[in-house]
């Protein structure tokens, strides 16, 4: 059966698309004299969008434009957000600067060095690209300073994971094919990954990955873990240990609340509500077996826990325990699990060290 076309979800571009749509554009009109309302840009695989021109202005060495950015049907915190280059001319080659509300890197560990401005580097290889074609239309020398703004960015980066990464002052200028995916998995793993990266990098030893805000606040307190040791792994457990093992730090705590931690200790890798659900009928077994009330016809693993209490709990966090520590097998990770409540008090913890 073909797919509905009015039920397809629609895709977005990256900041960095929008960065480099803003630049061509502004050297349009610093070297061609022209005021472009369109811009077209080629993304890395080839795909050819085109931005309309949200604004723009000329000074006597410099252009600058500016692009509204679409993020799709994604749930962007960026998505509207008005995204500018300043160009102007360079010493030599193309200098990257952080104009108002784009970040700058204050901690190792990203893919960009401490001390520059926070845009990844494929957004700077699209925009030294679209410097390199504009100068061979143009016939000028591909030496340009761009300075890349967001407005409002400082207050869009509280929303992002930027300040646990070091980013200070404004978003990141981000993309690796300069699509937005609607709901993709791949940016918010791609934000684990980072998160990993800079512990490591800062020789963070002991970091925590949580499913929400409650349970990562009662873990932050319980262990007195600085933020950049908090990783935001939501529903994506597995790919948070998947990385680690790899990549491996000295103790990695999980934790979450009874539903989620559940679905973790029977096999579970992805916990979201739409891709994967609770067993009853093994949890019951696992509540007969000790001796506990027979939970199968509960209709939450809070019912459950409501009725088989903290002994049901710490034999969630044992299970859930023994699918981290297989997950991890043979990196040398010590690990532990911290069950929660809905009111963020500890009701179980396994793998105490």
């Amino acid at each position: 059966m073909s797919e509905d076309p009015s039920t397809r979800l629609r895709r977005g571009w990256t900041t960095g698309a929008c960065a480099t749509a803003a630049t061509k554009a502004a050297l349009q009109m610093l070297w061609g004299g022209e005021t472009p309302t369109t811009v077209g840009i080629t993304l890395p695989k080839g795909e050819q969008p085109v931005f309309v021109v949200h604004s723009s202005a000329r000074a006597e060495l410099s252009a600058t434009v500016e692009i509204e950015k679409d993020a799709g049907d994604d749930p962007d915190v960026t998505h509207g957000a008005i995204i500018g280059a300043t160009v102007s001319a360079s010493p030599r080659g193309v200098i990257f600067q952080a104009g108002e509300g784009v970040g700058m890197v204050t901690k190792p560990g990203l893919p960009i060095a401490v001390g520059e401005p926070s845009i990844n580097p494929v957004p700077r290889a699209m925009m030294e690209g679209v410097v390199a074609e504009m100068a061979a239309l143009y016939g000028q020398k591909p030496n340009v300073t761009i300075t890349v703004h967001v407005q409002n960015g400082a207050a869009l980066a509280l929303k992002t994971w930027n300040p646990r990464l070091g980013i200070e002052g404004g978003i990141s200028i981000l993309g690796t094919t300069g699509i937005v995916r609607p709901f993709s998995c791949a940016a918010w793993i791609a934000s684990i990954h980072r998160g990993i990266d800079v512990a490591i990098a800062t020789d963070t030893r002991h970091v925590a990955g949580c499913t929400g805000s409650t349970s990562e606040a009662t873990v932050q307190k319980l262990f007195n873990l600085p933020d950049h040791a908090m990783l935001d792994m939501g529903d994506f457990a597995g790919g948070l240990l998947k990385y680690l093992k790899k990549h491996p730090v000295d103790r990695i705590t999980i934790g979450g609340g009874i539903g989620k931690i559940t679905k973790l200790a029977q096999g579970a890798r992805d916990l979201h509500s739409k891709r994967s659900q609770v067993d009853f009928d093994l949890l019951g077994d696992w509540s007969v077996e000790a001796g506990l009330p027979d939970v199968r016809d509960a209709n939450t693993a809070l019912e459950a826990y409501e009725r088989g209490g903290f002994a049901l709990a710490d034999i969630v966090a044992r299970e859930a325990l023994g699918q981290v520590e297989g997950m991890l097998d043979g990196s040398g990770i010590k690990a532990n699990v911290v069950v929660i409540d809905r009111a963020g008090r500890v009701i179980a913890h396994e793998g105490r060290q």
